[in-house]
């Protein structure tokens, strides 16, 4: 890690962000980049490449559990096409950076933004909201457009030299692969995406889990993103159910049991691991119904043309409390199940404009992703 850092850019791995950071790095500014960490987005693992390939002094920062807070009590500005609360999200984030930035005795703020290249979370009114509700007005610079916007903090002082920032806008990336080559960045991000929540598929896990469970939080998203999931509905209980598709999966269910959770896996014959979040709650014959579905997914299991062993263990441990299960491998097709994105969709537009209904009696203030 560099010395005491004059500025700390918000770093996403994409193109843009890389690109603030060399733009300050030019004016001899000592830049440390800050790279967020949720269950949607970002990846500790790749801050090592990201420091080597690009020359970056990068730090990582997980705020799984305060996004996770944030979609509990819902975004404030709404939704975007999906489930992406972009707005929130950005507001979060920032208000993060800020704390580590007073933390290191750094002077400022940075992001790759571009003026107008997303239609809602970009455009020139929702940049202010954003700095303006993140608290950071004065102290947050956008060097890839910061022509285009009002003078900061740092330009004022002399930190940071005006006439060598850039007034890039639009969703054209010509300018920014330009700018690439003349700073020497080869190695080029995918452009777009990087968040899951973006995903119709990925958003309807998600859903579920923030409606059905009283406190989805970090390691509940995070458990959402493994295998085959599925859920069973009876009544006002809800029981969820995750299949591994391979042994990396499988490895990743052992990681993250819960204490109650049960693992479910074939004692004699290969195949998928099953985590029952909160499985030792669960009525037996609920999770004989589970072991029996996930026990479908093993051909060697339905080839056995008849019950097979299922043990269910409590823990990570092997000696922690287990028992067997004798079960047909059979799909629970009626009893096990998973959301469609139509359904969801549904229910988060309801809510939007159950919203948008309180805004008109002055109840919520609508935010510009209500429409993005």
């Amino acid at each position: 890690m560099s010395n005491q850092p004059d500025i700390i850019v918000l770093f996403s791995g994409g193109l843009d962000s890389i690109l603030a950071a060399k733009v300050l790095e030019q004016q001899g500014l000592t830049v440390r980049c800050i790279h967020f960490i949720t269950p949607f987005f970002g990846s500790a693992k790749a801050v090592p490449y990201w420091r080597k390939v690009y020359g970056l002094d990068i730090v990582s920062q997980d705020v799984g559990e305060e996004f996770a807070q944030m979609l509990r009590q819902r975004p404030e500005h709404g939704f975007g096409k999906v489930m992406n609360p972009c707005v929130d999200c950005k507001i979060l984030l920032l208000r993060k950076a800020r704390l580590y930035m007073e933390s290191v005795g750094a002077k400022g703020l940075a992001t790759g933004e571009v003026l107008g290249q997303r239609p809602m979370s970009q455009r020139r009114d929702t940049l202010h909201l954003i700095m303006r509700d993140a608290g950071v007005s004065g102290i947050l610079l956008r060097p890839l457009c910061a022509t285009h916007l009002p003078v900061t903090q740092m330009e004022e002082s002399g930190l940071v030299d005006r006439s060598r920032l850039l007034s890039f806008s639009g969703r054209g990336r010509r300018d920014q692969l330009d700018l690439a080559a003349e700073l020497g960045v080869t190695d080029i991000p995918t452009p777009g995406g990087g968040c899951r929540l973006t995903e119709k598929e990925n958003a309807r896990r998600y859903w579920t889990v923030l409606t059905l469970l009283p406190e989805a939080g970090d390691r509940d998203f995070t458990l959402a993103n493994l295998g085959r999931q599925f859920w069973h509905h009876d009544g006002d209980n809800h029981y969820w159910l995750c299949i591994g598709r391979n042994s990396a999966d499988n490895d990743k269910l052992a990681a993250a049991m819960q204490p109650d959770d049960m693992l479910l896996r074939l004692r004699d014959l290969a195949g998928p691991m099953a985590l029952a979040r909160s499985g030792a709650d669960w009525p037996r014959h609920v999770l004989e119904s589970a072991a029996a579905h996930a026990a479908s997914y093993a051909p060697k299991a339905v080839a056995a043309g008849g019950p097979v062993a299922v043990r269910a263990r409590q823990g990570q441990a092997e000696g922690d409390a287990a028992f067997e299960m004798d079960v047909t491998p059979q799909r629970q097709g009626e009893a096990w199940g998973e959301a469609l994105w139509d359904d969801v969709k549904a229910v988060i537009r309801a809510e939007a404009k159950d919203r948008l209904a309180a805004t008109l009696h002055g109840k919520h203030k609508p935010g510009p992703e209500d429409a993005e």
